[in-house]
């Protein structure tokens, strides 16, 4: 499965100038796209949510050998509730504690050298206090799982990650489909997985012709399929095919054609103005604002 990649993790966001401020002053993050949507994702990129939003990329380098985040933002919504499902991205950047720290962004120390900060949203990130150990300082995503064992045999037995580590006693584990990559981190937790309004979705990518055959799999297998087999637009850009998939807790995955997204995901130098300009434009708060009255919730 060495043709397999990590490529992103999707969060839903309810306020772009935090978030972005976040991403790019705090983490040291560039803008990679920025895309505009009249009305909502055929795969549910954007939720389950039919109205005009918004997809952002950021990350510190291109999609081609970084593991980057999706930003979505539906017009109306402020807020989105969280569940326990998201625990956590980890990544090794003394910069980006040095940012938080000059920018007074909330951080705590959890273990020597390491620290715990929030985005926008409540969404968790913990920064190593040193530089890379590789050239993209995403080291993992955390997610919490119900049953480990049973998780491990659905992302290693039938999605083909290898098992990079194994604690039974601490409930957890770390897989990857290489050692360059941005690594898995399955944590078991007592109790169920719950996913709330924030549900996010990670991301991966396969060489084209395999996405019928990881579909027909998944069908033997009496597995999960959210989404199947379809192509996604995006206007001017590649088109794409994608099949969603959710694991034994419900946790959203995409696998996406390598070949055409390699083409879609590339960097875009326009990316960073055409957050600023569609942010500047969007007058949704100031109208809530005056008509007295909150966004949404999701």
């Amino acid at each position: 499965m060495a043709t397999r990649r990590a490529l992103h993790f999707v969060f839903k966001v309810g306020n772009r100038f935090q978030t972005a401020r976040f991403f790019r002053d705090v983490l040291g993050m560039k803008i990679l796209r920025h895309e505009e949507f009249e009305e909502g994702c055929k795969a549910a990129c954007n939720g389950p949510y039919d109205g005009k939003w918004s997809k952002t990329m950021v990350g510190f380098g291109p999609e081609d050998d970084h593991f980057v985040a999706e930003l979505t933002y539906n017009y109306g919504i402020g807020h989105y509730k969280l569940g326990n499902d998201f625990m956590g991205v980890t990544l090794a950047s003394s910069q980006a504690v040095s940012n938080a720290r000059k920018l007074e962004w909330p951080l705590s120390e959890v273990t020597e050298g390491v620290f715990e900060t929030e985005a926008p949203g409540g969404y968790k990130f913990y920064l190593q206090n040193h530089s890379p150990p590789q050239s993209d300082p995403v080291l993992k995503v955390t997610l919490a799982v119900s049953d480990l064992q049973k998780s491990l045999n659905y992302w290693s037995n039938l999605l083909g990650m290898k098992i990079y580590e194994k604690d039974e006693e601490k409930q957890r584990a770390l897989l990857g489909y290489a050692d360059n990559q941005c690594k898995l981190e399955l944590q078991g937790i007592k109790g169920t997985v719950d996913h709330a309004a924030a549900f996010g979705r990670i991301a991966f990518s396969c060489p084209q012709k395999e996405l019928p055959d990881l579909e027909d799999l998944m069908k033997r297998e009496n597995q999960k399929i959210l989404t199947p087999l379809v192509s996604l637009d995006t206007p001017g850009k590649a088109t794409v095919q994608v099949v969603i998939l959710a694991d034994p807790d419900g946790h959203e995955i995409c696998f996406v054609g390598d070949e055409a997204f390699r083409e879609l995901s590339k960097m875009d130098p326009e990316g960073s103005k055409l957050l600023d300009d569609a942010m500047a434009a969007d007058k949704s708060d100031e109208w809530f604002a005056r008509q007295n009255k909150s966004k949404a919730s999701g």
